[in-house]
């Protein structure tokens, strides 16, 4: 009796596929299996207050797993969105670019857990009696920790793409859409999937609170890996804690071998250089998938009414060329960029007199004059660590960076590390500062960048990846060696990429702050003074003026951070320091 044949089984066997065919064609099968299997469970029937036990059975751990995995896959691509409107936005809008760079240095800065309190219940209420406005809840507060760093590495890759190509495409006179999808995006890709790694890394960090979400005095836990650890945690359990951790790496191995690695492989066609790449990143799935018969005219098939959608939308905005686009000739007397700069200029005002009556009616000139004391000393923290983190890791990635043989090798650690729970080692560093009765004003601070070191990391490498072969090679016949070749040819190479990095990280770090100045671990509690310690404290004893001072004043430092060296340095890199 011969057994039922799927679809895509029935399409290689018709079509005489070959052994590569069948070699890939379990794992295409598992794959999409496994995505249907979870999606459908993000749909089932819920009402808030219905229990949702979490298991600690080890069976039920490769569940918690892919639940985990497709959130944060739907976060990423929520994020990549994001980063491409954000991106061309800014750089084709002088006024769009003055109002979305501060309002993301703004985002970034805001507490994960400030996203997630004020949209779960407009989610649930979205989908009523249904599991997935909690699962739309969970996804955004995952896009929160993976978004801001993908818009500004494709803003920064937008910003300093090649003068002589931007110049070819005027010349060759392209469309601002052909530009993009032509130029401006493959450009971008490299240094953007170093970016997505990082970001996906990073969602770990917060999978415990987006999975175990609080709405109406309830609290509902989603099955998930970080449901799991919280689970763990409360029951005190190392060996779950352990098999939880196991798990992550089993998925960062997974996502890296079937989606990164191919794609990195891929992307390695869009490096801006005459000559090949003598080391090539490799992908033994995407050498695969190029040599199967069959399965790659099906993909191409189902991909094919997505080629025509935009295909048709080029030819729509392909008929006019950069130049020759028309330009509004409706009012051409109004000076609409000074308008708009007097608009922002206005906003910024009336916040800033919101702010001034905030803080004499609600909470005191002293209050707000104390706040902005622990935030000078959580900056003091910050930019000690970021310096101390660039020191270690700018010199390491530029090692991997340029040894792509070594990246494959190190790259699932890598995702790994930076996607390890930092939080997991606050009880470690409780127990040693009691222990030694160490200060906790400055043993406590190296938690804050525990999680927000990989974005300098990842970014460093990105930029390393992408210098040419041929500068590489004058480099090496001019003979640059020791203190000449890092001044004139390795920091310069990868400065926009470091200048990324440390935006995120810094930022990143701020919003560490919160949970790394004030650790507990049973009931013991270790307080740092600094602007996250004041915060957690508000928020623990629920006084709300004050919560908003101290994120505000968060802001503020954040943006001032921004404007008045990262700012600067990203100017500077994109006038002298990019190819």
């Amino acid at each position: 009796m011969s057994r039922p044949q799927t679809f895509f089984t029935r399409t290689v066997v018709e079509a005489g596929g070959n052994r590569w065919d069948w070699a890939l064609l379990p794992i295409v099968l598992g794959l999409l299996v496994a995505l249907a299997y979870g999606a459908r469970q993000m749909a089932v029937p819920y009402q808030v207050g219905q229990a949702m036990p979490i298991s600690l059975d080890l069976r039920e751990l490769p569940y918690d797993l892919l639940r985990t995995t497709l959130r944060m896959f739907l976060a990423l691509a929520a994020s990549l969105l994001f980063a491409i409107v954000f991106a061309v936005a800014a750089t084709r809008s002088r006024t769009a670019e003055k109002v979305l760079v501060p309002l993301l240095d703004i985002l970034q800065s805001i507490p994960i857990l400030g996203f997630l309190s004020i949209t779960v219940t407009g989610f649930i209420a979205l989908f009523p009696g249904n599991l997935f406005g909690v699962e739309c809840a969970a996804v955004f507060a995952i896009f929160t920790s993976q978004a801001w760093n993908m818009a500004f590495s494709l803003y920064q890759s937008l910003k300093t793409v090649p003068a002589e190509l931007v110049e070819a495409a005027e010349v060759f006179q392209l469309s601002a859409w052909q530009r993009f999808w032509r130029l401006d995006l493959p450009c971008a890709t490299p240094a953007l999937l170093w970016n997505m790694m990082m970001s996906m890394s990073g969602g770990w960090f917060f999978v415990v609170a987006s999975e175990a979400i609080s709405v109406s005095n309830q609290s509902i836990k989603l099955p998930g890996i970080g449901s799991w650890i919280a689970a763990a945690i409360e029951a005190r359990d190392l060996h779950a804690i352990g098999w939880a951790v196991a798990a992550m790496g089993v998925g960062v191995l997974l996502y890296d071998q079937l989606f990164f690695r191919p794609l990195l492989a891929w992307a390695d066609k869009f490096r801006f250089e005459e000559t090949g790449s003598a080391d090539a990143p490799r992908s033994w799935l995407l050498d695969g998938w190029r040599r199967t018969r069959r399965l790659r005219a099906l993909g191409e098939a189902l991909v094919r009414p997505l080629d025509r959608s935009i295909a048709l939308l080029r030819r729509r905005h392909d008929g006019t060329s950069m130049r020759a686009r028309p330009r509004l000739l409706w009012l051409p007397w109004l000076p609409w960029q000074r308008l708009a700069d007097a608009l922002i200029g206005a906003a910024a005002l009336i916040a800033l007199w919101q702010l001034v009556a905030f803080i004499h009616t609600e909470v005191g000139w002293r209050e707000a004059g104390h706040v902005f004391a622990l935030g000078a000393i959580t900056l003091l923290r910050v930019t000690v660590l970021i310096a101390l983190a660039a020191l270690v890791w700018v010199p390491i990635g530029i090692w991997i960076g340029l040894n792509p043989r070594i990246a494959g090798r190190v790259q699932a650690l890598a995702q790994f590390l930076a996607a390890f729970p930092a939080n997991l080692m606050f009880p470690v560093a409780v127990l040693l500062i009691l222990t030694y009765r160490l200060d906790p004003d400055l043993w406590l601070s190296p938690l804050m960048i525990l999680g927000t070191q990989w974005y300098l990391l990842f970014n460093v490498i990105a930029g390393a990846s992408t210098i040419p072969t041929e500068l590489r090679d004058a480099a090496a016949n001019l003979g640059l060696r020791g203190l000449l070749k890092w001044r004139r040819y390795l920091l310069p190479a990868v400065f926009p990429s470091f200048v990324t990095g440390a935006i995120t990280a810094s930022g990143g770090s701020w919003n560490a702050s919160i949970v790394a100045e004030s650790v507990s671990w049973g009931d013991t509690t270790l307080q740092a003074q600094g602007l996250g310690a004041y915060i957690a404290q508000m928020t623990a004893i629920g006084d709300f003026p004050r919560i908003a001072l101290g994120i505000g004043v968060m802001c503020v430092y954040v943006m001032a951070l921004n404007h008045f060296v990262w700012r600067r340095l990203w100017r500077l890199a994109e006038d002298r320091m990019h190819f």
